[in-house]
């Protein structure tokens, strides 16, 4: 699957953040401090949510899948990365570069359908409370939790085995820090146009048809909102929507920014500097989203700590 017909590369070299060693070191802690952050925050939303029976509900559910998606990508591209910084060599074999792209397409991907699950529930949740437990119960969770998976691992294994089928006769220089299909795609001797037009239709897609899920949910909770007469009724009501809403806006935008465009369009400098927002600023800014903006994680977060502090 991986190899392809008169294929003479047999590693790549991710070129990453071109600077001098002792910048590569600024940058080497720099990410250490936020795959740290992605790792305790991510780890500690799931434990907390699988620990406190308050949490136990459809909502929190995918929250937690969430945390985990957000961690496994994260941890596909960061370690390499790091290693990196430090190396001498910066390079990725050819089969590692395969299996780098097919898992960050997979647990992206994933998370794309996640949060649409995710505005459904909330949907549910809001225009029709009284049918919540049987619309949203446990096997439909289960359900919509692996339509995710799957969804995620189809569109990763089109564009991997389409990718890799290809030839790659030299160079071999990336200018990325990770193995992305636009870049991969530039370096192939073969002809590239099927696989750009599965990544833009194909591809596309997949964080079209999750988005318009998304739009669809929260036009019909905005007009079921609306029809509450209460002011602090209404806004308490967003407010739950609030944090799922923020970070639908900065994960579907940023994707649909880098993988929707013509690749002519593309720039792998600045394309570099915003893939950093959506790998790695954005497993660190969910937990924080999802804790400081919600109340019910709140206070099983302060419960959890007094529950170990008086029991010592």
């Amino acid at each position: 699957m991986l190899h392809g017909n008169d294929t003479t590369v047999t590693h790549f070299v991710l070129l990453g953040f071109p600077s001098s060693q002792a910048i590569q070191v600024v940058f080497f802690l720099t990410f250490l401090m936020l795959y740290s952050m992605v790792l305790l925050g991510n780890i500690g939303l799931m434990v907390l949510i699988r620990t406190s029976p308050q949490l136990h509900t459809p909502m929190y559910f995918f929250l937690s899948n969430l945390s985990f998606v957000d961690l496994c990508y994260c941890s596909v591209i960061v370690p390499k990365m790091l290693v990196n910084f430090l190396a001498e060599k910066k390079i990725i074999s050819y089969v590692g570069c395969g299996l780098q792209f097919y898992f960050f397409c997979t647990f992206a991907d994933t998370e794309s359908f996640i949060l649409a699950s995710m505005a459904y529930d909330r949907y549910v949740a809001i225009c029709n409370p009284l049918l919540y437990t049987v619309m949203m119960s446990p096997k439909i969770c289960i359900l919509l939790l692996a339509l995710s998976y799957v969804g995620g691992t189809l569109s990763a294994l089109v564009h991997t085995c389409f990718a890799f089928r290809l030839s790659f006769c030299g160079p071999n220089v990336i200018n990325h820090f990770f193995c992305d299909l636009p870049l991969l795609l530039k370096l192939s001797c073969s002809d590239t146009s099927l696989n750009e037009l599965l990544l833009y239709t194909y591809g596309s897609s997949v964080e079209i048809m999750s988005s318009v899920i998304i739009i669809i949910s929260y036009i019909l909770i905005v007009i079921s909102v609306l029809k509450i007469r209460s002011a602090t009724a209404r806004r308490k009501t967003f407010s739950t929507c609030a944090s799922h809403l923020t970070s639908v806006i900065i994960y579907e935008g940023t994707l649909l920014f880098i993988y929707s465009r013509p690749s002519s369009w593309y720039s792998p400098t600045s394309d570099k500097y915003i893939s950093v927002f959506y790998t790695i600023i954005v497993p660190v800014l969910n937990p924080l989203i999802y804790s400081l903006r919600n109340k019910d994680v709140k206070d099983a977060f302060w419960k959890a700590i007094d529950s170990k502090v008086f029991a010592h």
